[in-house]
């Protein structure tokens, strides 16, 4: 398939997207969009990375800053590992490459959070090395422009989808060609109902060809998502209101909640015992405050969020009493800042 890369680099010249990270001088900035872009889209994207330009201009910027203030910065964003690995990997390149985003593949990938994909895209974009990435809209593409019936997501089909990936490598324009390919994958070749009859690689295409481009690529079976039911403590005193931080691994780690447990069929008589059983709170529970809703990547949860009043609280550095107008400055995920803002307009 020759003519691939010819086709897309001129597709690519006339439709490719303005984007904010496309042609900066500085690497870093390249390393900070394609972790951003990890899980998410674009368009989410897009005022996370400008307002964190803003705060952290370069990598010693980032590597100087608070974990809080990172983990601020990322708020709404999800998968907050990703930003605890960032400013991991800020400080290590600080530390041990000058504040230089080190050249080479091997010291890249010895980078928290900098895996296979993301070295091959910052080494392709912001250093012009010929180096294959794949990200979710380029195995889409190489799925149906080769008809690849093998599970896109199992260690086979990897293994072919990023031989196919090198093998296509346009010599000296591999920045350019991949960003090629994921502005296909987002804007023509759809996970759904992909726009076919615009596609500059439309020709080329074995799946359109063979009539298998909705079938493509092929993953492995979804495992039923499991649900969780979770009773959530607003607890009050003095203008002040009760935090906890969740351990730093995990889970949005690092981030801070309001104190909850694990419920089954009644929140409003179980949050108490949940409570002390988690964290040894001693706890009243006044009234309702509401109900939140949320998906995680493998399991989704209904909190049930009630107003409540200290009996016995225990003194941890993982507990802490804010006050109402710092309450924006402890980072939280989008559960509990829904929770905030409930009790807040209460």
């Amino acid at each position: 398939m020759s003519s691939l890369p010819r086709l897309l680099l001129d597709w690519y010249r006339k439709h490719g997207r303005t984007l904010p990270w496309r042609d900066h001088p500085d690497p870093y900035a390249v390393w900070v969009s394609e972790v951003m872009l990890q899980q998410t889209r674009v368009e989410t994207v897009i005022p996370y990375f400008e307002k964190w330009m803003r705060l952290f201009p370069n990598v010693t910027t980032l590597a100087n800053a608070s974990e809080r203030e990172v983990l601020n910065a990322w708020e709404g964003l999800g998968y907050y590992t990703r930003a605890r690995n960032l400013h991991k990997a800020a400080k290590i390149v600080v530390e041990k490459f000058s504040g230089q985003l080190p050249r080479n593949l091997t010291e890249l990938r010895s980078l928290p959070g900098i895996g296979r994909y993301t070295a091959g895209a910052i080494a392709s974009m912001a250093f012009g090395m010929d180096e294959p990435t794949l990200d979710g809209n380029l195995r889409r593409v190489f799925a149906r422009l080769f008809d690849v019936k093998e599970f896109a997501d199992s260690p086979a089909g990897e293994k072919i989808l990023w031989e196919l990936a090198a093998q296509n490598l346009p010599k000296g324009e591999a920045g350019g060609y991949n960003q090629a390919l994921m502005d296909l994958g987002a804007t023509v070749c759809l996970p759904k109902n992909p726009r076919c009859l615009l596609c500059p690689l439309m020709e080329i295409c074995e799946a359109r060809k063979n009539d298998s481009q909705e079938l493509r690529p092929v993953m492995k079976p979804k495992k039923a998502v499991p649900r969780y039911v979770l009773a959530a403590a607003v607890v009050c005193r003095r203008g002040r209101v009760l935090l906890a931080r969740r351990p730093p691994e995990g889970l949005l780690g690092g981030m801070w909640e309001f104190p909850n447990g694990r419920v089954a069929e009644n929140p409003a008589k179980e949050l108490t015992k949940a409570l002390y059983a988690a964290a040894k709170l001693k706890v009243k529970t006044s009234e309702a405050l509401g109900i939140v809703r949320h998906a995680y990547t493998h399991f989704k949860v209904t909190v049930h969020a009630f107003r409540c009043e200290p009996v016995s609280i225990p003194k941890s550095e993982n507990l802490r009493w804010v006050k109402l107008s710092d309450l924006e400055d402890y980072p939280m995920g989008k559960v509990d800042r829904r929770i905030a803002n409930m009790w807040l307009k209460s």
